[in-house]
């Protein structure tokens, strides 16, 4: 018999997944937040063992396996080697001091009260006007984060504000590669599928920025910190409006539709030119120990900052300890958890496992809500076994559009839905690599941001409220 013709027992697909959330509760409870660095990985790996077994019994060969493995791999190599250059991006940043020029200017404006509510403003703004997240919080989240810990916030709370704000762009701009994949995959016309998006998004992100506003009341300005950050600041670097052209650079070819490691890599480059240039002083001081000119401190410390990152050696330990980041070697982890996260993935796909736990989902549906609620826990579960937004996305998108045809409903239902659950959870997941990326950049663990990430918690709820309610249903051959 055929493997395609066999029948796959539901028990028998739902073993890898069984291991996995047993395996996943004991790292948490192990090792909390530090579950990402290495026991995580492991809980993945040893699942993925446990689908490959399965995939044998079902007369998959270990060959297929093999190939299945790399070709899921293979598909997440783009964003492994985004997350290398915005490792890059932001060593080269700390030593031109673009960074440090943000944060300066952002101390100087942002007051503690308002802090969480304009951080998410201000990079949902800039998400809109660019669809990337990743670019948002690997540049503007970074700079924000170091204001947080300069004002003495909470950095989880910072960290969910700029989650919440850069997935509010990457969830409604034209721009976005999530948006016109929603849209692609389900063949809704993409500016219909953005106007239907706004009844759910705007609601969940204006509740979002009223949750900051009010977690910010009260805040008052740590006056002697805030003042011996910005004198430190102004006394180991050069600043100046011009060290903040590799974040216009950046977002301007983003802008442009031009692809991300390009735009990543060029940002860095231009802020080399810049350190080479301005940060006499702070080279030299870091590179005191190396022997040579200052020609060659220059291009080693330059180096050092792209594949090892900026070390601070002001003096001032708080000080050091915010401005010492970046690198690709600290993103090494982060490419580790992907690997291993697209790995289980790969196999539960190849085998035919999670397409044959979708279609008992599906044999359970008996109404829009029951249809559009499977839809969005279906979204959820594949942004946990699959690691992957795009996967959560095409996967669910695929195999629901039939479905949704069936019951008279048109397809920006769909298409909303894919957007609500599958981009909208993927930063809250510490494996997938929305998640892992997150953590990596801004340097908070995803379990410990996720609660306050309320604009991609909220729109989920929304998004089920509206199914419960049927508000804003669409009919099929009805424009919205």
């Amino acid at each position: 018999m055929n493997i395609q013709e066999k029948p796959i027992p539901l028990s028998l697909a739902l073993l890898p997944v069984i291991l996995l959330v047993a395996l996943l509760s004991l790292s948490v409870y192990f090792f909390s937040d530090n579950s990402s660095y290495g026991a995580n990985q492991i809980a993945l790996i040893l699942s993925a063992g446990l689908a490959a077994l399965v995939a044998l019994r079902l007369g998959h060969k270990w060959e297929d396996i093999e190939a299945a493995i790399i070709h899921g791999i293979s598909q997440s190599m783009i964003a492994i080697l985004i997350l290398l250059v915005v490792g890059a991006l932001i060593g080269s940043w700390m030593i031109s001091g673009t960074v440090q020029t943000l944060i300066y200017y952002g101390l100087n404006i942002f007051s503690a009260q308002w802090f969480y509510a304009a951080a998410c403003l201000v990079c949902a703004i800039a998400a809109v006007s660019i669809g990337s997240s990743w670019t948002v919080a690997g540049t503007l989240g970074v700079a924000f984060m170091g204001m947080a810990i300069a004002m003495e916030l909470d950095v989880a709370i910072t960290a969910g504000a700029i989650v919440s704000g850069a997935y509010f762009g990457d969830k409604l701009s034209p721009l976005s590669d999530t948006t016109n994949l929603a849209s692609a995959v389900t063949g809704t016309p993409l500016f219909r599928h953005i106007e239907n998006l706004l009844w759910t998004t705007i609601p969940a992100f204006v509740m979002a920025l009223l949750l900051f506003s009010f977690m910010g009341e009260g805040g008052e300005q740590p006056a002697d910190s805030i003042a011996a950050t910005l004198a430190g600041l102004e006394s180991q670097f050069h600043l100046a409006w011009y060290l903040l052209l590799p974040v216009v650079l950046v977002f301007t070819l983003a802008w442009r539709r031009v692809p991300a490691l390009p735009t990543l890599l060029a940002g860095s480059l231009f802020a080399c030119v810049l350190a080479g240039a301005f940060q006499g002083e702070a080279i030299a001081r870091w590179m005191q120990a190396f022997d040579g000119g200052m020609v060659a401190k220059t291009l080693a410390a330059l180096w050092t900052a792209l594949f090892d990152g900026y070390v601070s050696n002001t003096g001032d330990e708080a000080l050091d300890s915010l401005l010492s980041r970046g690198g690709m070697s600290s993103m090494l982890n982060t490419v580790w958890l992907i690997i291993c996260a697209m790995t289980f993935g790969s196999v539960m796909e190849h085998a035919g496992l999670l397409q044959r736990m979708l279609q008992a989902i599906l044999s359970k549906v008996q109404s829009v809500t029951g249809l559009i609620v499977s839809t969005v826990f279906t979204c959820i579960g594949a942004n946990v076994m699959t690691a992957d937004q795009y996967i959560a996305i095409v996967l669910p998108g695929r195999m629901y559009k039939l479905e949704y045809a069936r019951y008279g409903l048109a397809p920006e239902n769909l298409s909303r839905t894919l957007e609500d659950s599958a981009t909208l959870t993927s930063p809250l997941i510490p494996w997938n690599t929305c998640g892992a990326y997150m953590a990596g950049t801004l340097g908070v663990g995803t379990l410990s941001y996720a609660p306050y990430a309320f604009f991609n918690v909220l729109g989920p709820i929304i998004c089920v409220a509206f199914a419960v309610t049927h508000f804003r249903i669409v009919p099929l051959n009805k424009e919205a």
